[in-house]
């Protein structure tokens, strides 16, 4: 056994199993996919520590707990169609390609889709898609899916991610409150969901995960560039 290989084995036991991380095709996809492949060189040493890494340009790689708590949140399952919002360095992708059986992930920075998209095809990961686009109007061209996973926290919910949202799907995503508190939600469709049930209070279920810390959700229906843009759930 490598020592990355050791490391990996005390990131599922240590970091995730004991913490609640049950779900089995969650962690056979942590196993499976090699995190030291989506940090820098210098990096690859503490790519199963349970911290963020920086990957560039502002942006870090979660923490292996953060990504499988999302993943496993999200129940994605093998025939689930996966919308990833915030592609970053491209690995909860790859864990969400190691069990869906199709990924489309947005990332607005043109450099880390363009890196983000050749790692993946490069692993072989070839049911993962990278845009490069605004990820807080989703990807309409290919909704509905049963899973929509948000890598940054926002002011509030997109309409346009509930509205791509399956029946019976899952959406999870951290929001940030106007003094600046992150909340992990995870907003559940009903499977009867129709007209009128596009917001939280028509039917629809929602679970806070607890707090977190995620980098700003910037986008038409996210913070703003120049500026920050308040919302409400």
């Amino acid at each position: 056994m490598t020592e990355l290989d050791a490391r990996r084995a005390e990131m599922l036991e240590r970091h995730l199993a004991r913490r609640g991380i049950t779900d089995a095709l969650v962690l056979d996809a942590m196993a499976a996919v090699p995190r030291e492949e989506f940090v820098s060189p210098d990096l690859r040493a503490d790519a199963y520590a349970d911290h963020p890494l920086p990957i560039g340009d502002g942006q870090t790689i979660s923490q292996p707990y953060i990504v499988a708590l999302m993943v496993q949140a999200a129940r994605v399952r093998a025939g689930s169609r996966v919308l990833e919002v915030g592609t970053g360095s491209g690995y909860a992708a790859a864990v969400l390609a190691a069990i869906a059986a199709e990924v489309w992930s947005i990332e607005r920075m043109p450099l880390l889709a363009a890196r983000a998209g050749e790692l993946l095809a490069r692993l072989g990961y070839d049911n993962a898609h990278v845009r490069q686009a605004d990820g807080t109007l989703g990807l309409l061209e290919h909704a509905p899916y049963d899973a929509i996973i948000v890598s940054a926290a926002g002011p509030s919910i997109p309409d346009a991610l509930r509205a791509q949202l399956a029946p019976a799907g899952r959406l999870v995503l951290p929001v940030e409150s106007p003094s600046g508190w992150q909340r992990l939600l995870v907003l559940h469709r009903p499977g009867d969901a129709g007209p009128g049930a596009g917001r939280a209070d028509a039917g629809w279920e929602l679970e806070s995960l607890g707090g977190v810390r995620f980098v700003p959700l910037i986008g038409e229906q996210g913070w703003q560039p120049n500026g920050t843009q308040p919302g409400s759930l």
